[in-house]
């Protein structure tokens, strides 16, 4: 974080001290006529803030950043310094402008001058906090796939706990105060620096480059890995071990397979820039803001970008698997929200969403009605409809009145068990048959829904909060070859989040690539509002 220095805080303190004696000589309140015109002028700035109105109402319209108190001069130092900071966060430069703000106190002639400024102050604090707390831009408004609602501020608290609190302190809480964030501040400092220094200088050429190979190719892998921290300086120009090993790790980093063979996927991210690895973390900056609400102390946490399921406990790791997640498409990306688990079901039957039926089975059906036989077709009445019944050509998308069940079995498209949190988006994560896709780099293959490398496995740590012998319950009802619910007893807050930059609690960094494009978007917007990248943007 970059907060004033003491010689700093002394130099806004003196100015406001000098300020305020001269604005406000003792009996500055004493006419009534003055009186009314500060109020008449602070309720017209904020007529379409109600909550801040009535929080000045009911204090008798005593100013909070406009008057000779030491309290009101403080909290004015303080907010001048989050300003000041602001760009810092990822927010819109120019938007929080203090310089601004010292030009009109001190264009201030009349008591109305004084509510007009007094009321302009508390609209941009009010701003400042929900930015900074919730978020720059709708996340709904960038990606209509992000099914997050931006929390809003409660105005009056935040007028009320200000006033109530010591202001440096209260500013200095005032964003996400997760440990995440807090990295992702440090990550960014610390990128800023590396851009000011020249970046990580040439980019890595050549065409495949693996161990034993040796030339100026070689060399510039070698210097790009020096710079980038994976590997101690060396003069060798062959591509040895240490070299490898420094590969895999930046390969790791990056989620992909740690072969050590520097190919086309693994060269693109070598010669990605400080720069754009800092519009990352400037997006996932927005992320932590967007989700800056409890998440319960045990939650699970699927990383769309990550392709990874994990049970999170007090900050740890619990249990981790992989996922695979909706293919790039429309209507199959998965989608960003929270819910709450419920239960698990084993043996499960899959009813087959009207999307997919409609869209791949129908047509499948109108040219051989006995395929997927594994599928039962149902009318309205719940019962099974033969298919030799049936002129499938009669249907199309909009008229097909039959439902696709498929019973449970080990070919099941749902696997042996389902993890429910009931949802409006008919999002949950389970079981599948198709395993051979978990070795895959990029797996992104489902109609949305998370599919999980072992499910067994994750089924077993939800449940051993509550069992004795999670295992022996889960594969008595398994064994029992009928579709079984188990209800958790507590549920489990589900958070589906897609973070392209992700800190590691060690120290340094993990990328991923943004595999539907929404990162980009969102980068998009946040420029659009006057978010910078670069220090020469600053």
């Amino acid at each position: 974080m970059l907060f004033l220095t003491l010689n700093l805080w002394r130099k806004h303190f003196v100015a406001l001290l000098l300020f305020f004696t001269v604005i406000f000589p003792t009996g500055a309140y004493a006419s009534q006529e003055n009186d009314i015109a500060f109020k008449l002028a602070l309720s017209k700035e904020l007529a379409d803030v109600g909550a801040a109105v009535e929080f000045y109402q009911e204090r008798g319209f005593e100013p909070i950043w406009v008057d000779r108190s030491r309290d009101a001069r403080q909290r004015l130092g303080a907010l001048f310094s989050a300003f000041e900071d602001s760009v810092a966060h990822g927010l819109p430069q120019g938007l929080f402008d203090a310089r601004a703000t010292r030009n009109d106190i001190r264009s201030i002639l009349t008591s109305a001058d004084l509510g007009v400024v007094e009321g302009k102050i508390t609209r941009a604090y009010l701003q400042y906090a929900q930015m900074i707390q919730f978020g720059v831009v709708r996340p709904g408004a960038v990606d209509e796939e992000i099914k997050r609602k931006r929390a809003k501020i409660d105005q009056r608290s935040y007028l009320t706990n200000l006033v109530t609190s010591d202001a440096q302190a209260f500013f200095q809480r005032i964003y996400p105060q997760n440990r995440e964030y807090s990295r992702l501040l440090q990550e960014k400092e610390r990128l800023l620096g590396i851009i000011a220094r020249g970046g990580w200088g040439a980019p890595v050429t050549g065409g495949k480059l693996q161990p034993g190979d040796r030339g100026q190719h070689v060399v510039s892998l070698r210097n790009r890995l020096i710079a980038m921290g994976y590997l101690k300086r060396t003069l060798t120009n062959r591509f040895d071990a240490d070299i490898q090993r420094a590969v895999q790790a930046f390969q790791l980093d990056h989620g992909m397979a740690g072969d050590g063979i520097v190919g086309d996927g693994t060269r693109a991210e070598l010669n990605k820039s400080p720069e754009d690895r800092l519009a990352a973390i400037l997006v996932a900056m927005e992320r932590e803001r967007w989700t800056n609400f409890e998440r319960g102390d045990r939650h699970v946490l699927v990383n769309l970008a990550d392709f990874s399921a994990k049970i999170m406990n007090n900050g740890r790791v619990e249990f981790q698997t992989r996922s695979v997640v909706g293919t790039n498409k429309d209507d199959q990306r998965s989608p960003e929200f929270s819910d709450e688990m419920e239960h698990m079901v084993i043996n499960p039957t899959w009813n087959v969403p009207r999307s997919i039926a409609v869209k791949e089975y129908l047509p499948a059906f109108q040219k051989d009605p006995n395929a997927h036989g594994y599928l039962n077709m149902l009318d309205a009445s719940g019962q099974i409809v033969s298919r030799d019944q049936v002129d499938f050509a009669t249907f199309d998308e909009d008229t097909f009145p039959f439902d696709l069940k498929q019973p449970p079995s080990t070919r099941n498209a749902l696997g042996l068990v389902k993890f429910m949190f009931p949802n409006r988006h008919n999002i949950y994560l389970h079981d599948t048959p198709s395993k051979s896709l978990f070795a895959r780099e990029v797996r992104a293959f489902s109609h949305g829904c998370i599919r999980l490398q072992d499910p067994f496995d994750f089924g077993y740590a939800l449940l051993s909060v509550q069992s004795s012998d999670p295992k022996g319950e889960f594969h008595r009802a398994l064994n029992s070859g009928v579709e079984t619910v188990i209800p958790l007893d507590k549920h489990v807050p589900v958070h589906l989040i897609y973070r392209t930059a992700v800190t590691k609690p060690t120290g340094g960094m993990t990328y991923r690539r943004d595999i539907y494009g929404r990162d980009a978007k969102i980068l998009a917007a946040l420029v659009g509002k006057g978010v910078v990248i670069t220090p020469l943007a600053r």
